[in-house]
């Protein structure tokens, strides 16, 4: 006999967000609601894949009696709810998080996405001064602050680490998500290779006691870049290149395959440039992978390219 799968059915919900009628799934959450009613809601610390951590908080939204502004990747709809996406206060709120972040945090290489979302919300990072100089934020202690310089903006600036031949890790773009540690985490691997470390302004990204990376728990499996949204954690291979001023993604084409290593089936995009592959991710929504890889299916593609 066939085996029944039991279907449960979700009592749906309506609410009105932006003046518009919307229903939803029940536990569903307010992102989700927006998203299928084709309104955009600016996200950086979410990710469908990882369980909302609610600390970037540019997609906080004003709810009608509610006090403060709500974190929507979290918050789920309820009936007759009524939801404020562009109100003044949350444009306000949105704007002081992008200024604060684009001050303080390289987003060179964030995607476009931040930039169009920084202009319009009118967000002027500049207003806050040139940028400090780069500080030992791996050696500072909890508790132990050193007083900012007048008319400089601080920021999270740092050396480049490049202590293996997989990946580098440029903290001076690091919004602090924690998506890189969900996935190193309980969310995929399960390895615990890297937490926060410090508090308030020194909380960094650290391995355990800030050992190198091949000192550390890290498997290499690449998950955390697979969904760092600023290029604080980048393949070797796009680093590079674009420090060579070479990196292009128009010259780009993305070919979705098969990991050849087993038998898995987990699917592969391969970035390839001038007929050479130059970073590989995997579909979030593939139903074997989620967007996560092994060390074999994210970084083993020399082999198709004679090792060089």
């Amino acid at each position: 006999m066939t085996a029944v799968t039991p279907v449960t059915l979700r009592r749906q919900v309506e609410l009105t967000i932006d003046g518009q009628a919307v229903t939803a799934g029940e536990g569903a959450t307010i992102l989700e609601a927006c998203r299928a009613a084709g309104i955009e809601v600016p996200t950086l610390c979410y990710l469908e894949t990882l369980a909302p951590v609610n600390v970037c908080r540019v997609c906080v939204v004003e709810v009608e009696g509610s006090r403060a502004l709500v974190p929507s990747c979290s918050r789920p709809v309820a009936a007759a709810m009524v939801v404020h996406t562009a109100s003044e206060r949350v444009r306000t709120s949105r704007r002081m998080v992008l200024e604060l972040l684009a001050s303080s945090v390289d987003l060179s290489t964030a995607g476009r996405d931040v930039h169009r979302w920084i202009e319009e919300h009118g967000a002027r990072p500049e207003r806050h001064g040139p940028a400090a100089p780069p500080a030992e934020r791996d050696h500072a202690h909890a508790g132990h602050h050193e007083p900012p310089e007048a008319g400089l903006a601080a920021t999270v600036a740092q050396a480049v680490k490049r202590d293996n031949d997989q990946y580098v890790r440029d903290y001076a773009k690091c919004i602090l998500c924690y998506k890189c540690v969900e996935a190193c985490g309980e969310e995929a691997q399960n390895t615990f290779a890297i937490a926060v470390a410090g508090r308030g302004f020194d909380a960094r990204i650290s391995t355990e006691l800030d050992v190198a990376l091949p000192d550390s728990a890290c498997v290499y499996c690449g998950n955390c870049i697979g969904v760092c949204p600023t290029g604080a954690l980048m393949f070797v291979s796009e680093h590079d290149l674009r420090a060579r001023g070479e990196w292009d993604e128009s010259r780009q084409e993305v070919t979705r395959t098969v990991c050849p290593y087993c038998g898995v089936g987990c699917n592969l995009d391969l970035h390839v440039q001038d007929n050479r592959i130059v970073k590989v991710t995997s579909p979030l929504d593939h139903d074997v992978t989620s967007g996560n890889l092994c060390v074999k299916g994210r970084f083993g593609f020399e082999f198709a390219q004679g090792g060089s």
